[in-house]
């Protein structure tokens, strides 16, 4: 296993916001789970109960959500971002024209973009971003896609990700 996929990268807000995330599941989240189950109970006969399989089925998704983020923060490393190297990294903002296309994206987790964000994250340990870690901008290159393909990559420009 390489470094990039044990370790997470995240700014300072990323992670403070996951850190509440999690606090909130541990305790409001978990205790309205319950309280759900409990009431969907007292409706009678179980099986037919699509209130009481709505609610375990919501309390899988807490549960799932609540361990991920408790592994995610366990190995995360916490930084204000890369320094203005102009190197692609984790924490990066790059600009790049992918098979033809320019396409703005973060390279890192998909937890350091704020919610309602429309900008695409790849993964550092991506085919993509494997290939464009270390380059700056003016580099072209190119990486294997999934289905085989060659897929050249130019990278017009790499600066810092602020949220």
């Amino acid at each position: 296993m390489s470094n990039t996929e044990s370790t997470t990268w995240l700014s300072q807000e990323a992670h403070d916001r996951l850190v509440a995330e999690l606090e909130t599941l541990e305790t409001t989240g978990r205790d309205d789970i319950v309280a759900r189950i409990a009431a969907a109970r007292e409706e009678g006969d179980l099986k037919e109960n699509g209130g009481y399989h709505a609610a375990r089925d919501e309390q899988a998704k807490i549960e799932a959500r609540i361990r991920q983020l408790t592994q995610l923060l366990k190995t995360a490393t916490i930084s204000e971002g890369e320094a203005d190297t102009g190197i692609v990294g984790p924490g990066m903002l790059i600009t790049a024209t992918i098979a033809g296309d320019e396409s703005t994206f973060v390279l890192g987790s998909r937890e350091i973009i704020a919610p309602g964000s429309d900008l695409t994250v790849y993964s550092p340990s991506s085919p993509l971003g494997e290939a464009i870690s270390g380059k700056s901008a003016g580099t072209t290159t190119s990486y294997t896609a999934p289905n085989g393909k060659e897929i050249s990559v130019s990278i017009t420009a790499v600066a810092p990700y602020n949220e």
